[in-house]
């Protein structure tokens, strides 16, 4: 039995069951540009951790034997994309991941979802921020915000970074890697930047007018569809371009019906404007 007939794309990243982060932002999204979503879960929350409170289930313990019942089925996949990892152990698990399932029709996107507002999260330790850095390596794609390409860099964090050093710390990372680089949502008073590097191009600024304020899970709907457009072979750019442009349109439409901020993107009621291959 065959189980390879359509694309897939393997996302290890936790899941949320409410405030559309995550796993949940993901699965609908690369689903709808047409390629089949296989979860690899890290850990299970009620709602995300910017809830006062919520339920919490670290799966580390059982990710491996989940893995090894794909082994066992011979699955591949087109895509690999990784999210929050809580841990150096879960890092590790992706890294052999990586080397069981990666082969040369495989690509990858890394989130190094590693802090935000200058701070790295209370979870991530030195030495975890350097396995990232080492992760990063692998990837064909890796879509830090400034925090994480500050520590990605070693660059010190500062609040406002010019596009000479915003591009410095782009073309590092390439230099680390990564095929494709992005750094998103950079703070630009009424707007907001993305800058992109890859090896075939100079670092470039590409920006969109700010549209309400920061939400849980932005990050995520971005990555996942400039994962998917990685595995349907769209040109990096335009992918970024795209990915800019419906997180704009999501935002748009979640201020008007007044969502709270918790509570994420309501992506949902503009995800059939999502351009689709």
């Amino acid at each position: 039995m065959n189980h390879n007939n359509q694309k897939k794309i393997a996302v290890i990243n936790d899941i949320s069951g409410f405030g559309r982060c995550s796993v949940t932002v993901s699965l609908p999204i690369i689903s709808y540009l047409g390629i089949q979503c296989c979860p690899v879960p890290t850990s299970i929350f009620s709602n995300h951790t910017g809830f006062p409170e919520f339920f919490f289930d670290d799966y580390t313990d059982k990710m491996q034997a989940y893995i090894d019942q794909w082994k066992k089925l011979d699955l591949h996949f087109q895509g690999i994309m990784t999210g929050f990892l809580g841990s150096q152990r879960q890092i590790e698990i992706v890294k052999k991941f990586l080397r069981d399932f990666k082969d040369d029709n495989t690509r990858v996107l890394v989130d190094p979802a590693m802090g935000e507002n200058g701070r790295p999260y209370p979870t991530y330790t030195e030495e975890m921020c350097r396995e990232m850095r080492k992760l990063v390596e692998h990837a064909d794609i890796i879509t830090p915000n400034v925090t994480e390409a500050c520590i990605l860099t070693e660059t010190s964090y500062q609040e406002a970074f010019s596009m000479t050093e915003l591009s410095c710390m782009a073309e590092t990372l390439v230099d680390i890697g990564a095929r494709h680089v992005v750094i998103s949502g950079v703070d630009m008073g009424s707007e907001v930047g993305n800058v992109v590097a890859s090896h075939e191009m100079d670092s470039k600024l590409m920006k969109h007018k700010k549209t309400g304020a920061f939400r849980s899970g932005t990050g995520d709907i971005y990555a996942s569809i400039i994962a998917a457009d990685m595995v349907n072979e769209v040109n990096f750019e335009e992918s970024v371009r795209k990915a800019g442009d419906f997180v704009k349109e999501a935002l748009a439409v979640t201020e008007r019906m007044q969502i709270p901020k918790t509570d994420g993107l309501a992506f949902e009621e503009v995800l059939y404007k999502l351009q689709r291959k």
